[in-house]
């Protein structure tokens, strides 16, 4: 006997219509950030009389070589060649699993927050910092930090977008929480490395968080017009 299709289980829809609350979260954190950041600039300009004191402690509480080549491991993870290997390898098996506008979100928004991220480096033209000695090489501008943002746009983004196809409450919170871990070590490890000013990261994380909310809304929208995705 066949299953009446008014009874087979539905698509995967489960988070598509709802915000999910870490996600909420890390907004609001996000907005604060960028509100802060702009008071400061009017009050402190650039740079910031608390970039200089975070990255002076942060270099002085952890001189080390065991942690400088950790700092070096974690920051590659928020790298070019890392996160274009996830994108490529986590958009393929998205696409293996049918969820093909899932995978075509992610790779979009992860293609575009790059874009936008140098974009926003060459109007802003900010000098990378001198305080310390830089423990890797880093060229270009470096306002807001690339490592930092790039690094909040795809796992966060990610994480996101897998919460509109996952129907595990538990699941959902893992992946986020790994998302933002993820995002924080890397845009600490630029402070340690003496690369970027607190500043910088601030500006990143806030801007690939609300990234991924602008990319969690388009595709919950996407999906709610064709009436699912597989």
């Amino acid at each position: 006997m066949t299953t009446p299709a008014a009874t087979l289980p539905p698509g995967p829809q489960i988070g598509a219509r709802r915000v999910p609350r870490a996600l909420i979260g890390a907004v609001i954190g996000a907005l604060a950030i960028a509100a802060f950041l702009g008071i400061g600039f009017f009050v402190d300009r650039y740079p910031f009389a608390f970039d200089k004191s975070v990255m002076a402690w942060l270099r002085g509480s952890g001189n080390s070589t065991a942690i400088a080549y950790a700092a070096r491991d974690i920051t590659a993870l928020g790298g070019g060649i890392m996160l274009t290997t996830l994108v490529v390898g986590v958009s393929g098996f998205l696409l293996l699993q049918r969820l093909w506008l899932t995978a075509l979100a992610f790779a979009l928004s992860a293609l575009t927050g790059g874009w936008a991220v140098s974009l926003i480096k060459h109007e802003i033209v900010r000098a990378r910092p001198d305080l310390v000695p830089h423990l890797v090489e880093a060229s270009g501008y470096s306002f807001p930090s690339g490592h930092s943002a790039n690094s909040a746009i795809v796992y966060l983004t990610l994480a996101a977008l897998a919460s509109q196809v996952t129907r595990d409450r538990w699941t959902r919170v893992y992946l986020f929480a790994v998302a933002i871990i993820l995002s924080g070590a890397v845009g600490v490890s630029r402070i340690y490395l003496g690369v970027h000013w607190p500043s910088d990261v601030l500006a990143g994380w806030s801007f690939g968080t609300l990234w991924a909310l602008g990319w969690w809304i388009a595709t919950a929208k996407a999906r709610a017009a064709i009436g699912g995705e597989r």
